[in-house]
């Protein structure tokens, strides 16, 4: 019995002896991959932060030249999604993956993103040109395409209206640049033409001597 048990608890002991020696061998591996890991959570984290930071300071720059909020708020999300792209390659890096194939594969994932989704890029271009032609800000009321609204929000892919019966209408931006835009609150003041018939004033003036 003894030798039976001694038989089988020896390859057992191998086994523990064969795994604590690898582990012995690879420590220093284990270490540089576990300090490459905490540091690309920690670029992650405080990258984060500085990209909020970036973001907001842009934000309260463009503020101060009395912008209008909806150009602030395409122009920080904008900001945003673009430094953020680069914090992830840095972390990435540190990781020991090649940036330079990171960025090529970023290039052709875009390009391949670009042909599938054409409407998306349309609307981010058309996004930009409102932006930069202003043909309406926030608050204005206007009908685009034959949607009425005061406009809420300019984003990156869509235009945000609330009618006056406040519902939400999502604009995508490639159809606000793609359609008529009246906008009603442009001039402090403008015409209104009412059709009044004759028998409708004749009506009023009895009315009127009641």
């Amino acid at each position: 019995m003894a030798e039976s048990s001694t038989t089988i608890e020896t390859p057992l002991v191998d086994g523990l002896s064969n795994a604590e020696q690898w582990l012995t061998d690879n420590s220093d591996l284990f270490i540089q991959y576990g300090v490459n890991i905490i540091s690309a959570l920690v670029i992650l984290f405080i990258g984060n932060l500085i990209v909020k930071a970036v973001a907001n300071s842009v934000s309260k720059v463009l503020q101060k030249k009395k912008m209008d909020r909806a150009v602030v708020e395409f122009i920080h999300g904008l900001v945003r999604y673009l430094l953020f792209v680069i914090v992830l390659i840095a972390a990435l890096g540190r990781l020991g993956v090649q940036t330079a194939s990171v960025v090529a594969v970023i290039g052709a994932a875009g390009l391949a993103i670009g042909l599938a989704l054409q409407g998306s890029l349309s609307n981010f271009a058309a996004g930009v040109l409102i932006v930069a032609f202003r043909p309406f800000k926030s608050g204005d009321y206007v009908e685009i395409g034959g949607v009425a609204g005061s406009v809420d929000s300019i984003q990156i892919l869509q235009t945000i209206l609330t009618t006056p019966d406040n519902k939400m209408v999502v604009v995508p931006n490639g159809s606000v640049i793609g359609s008529p835009i009246t906008n009603y609150s442009r001039h402090a003041t403008r015409r209104i033409d009412l059709m009044i018939g004759v028998f409708t004033v004749l009506i009023f003036r009895r009315l009127k001597n009641y």
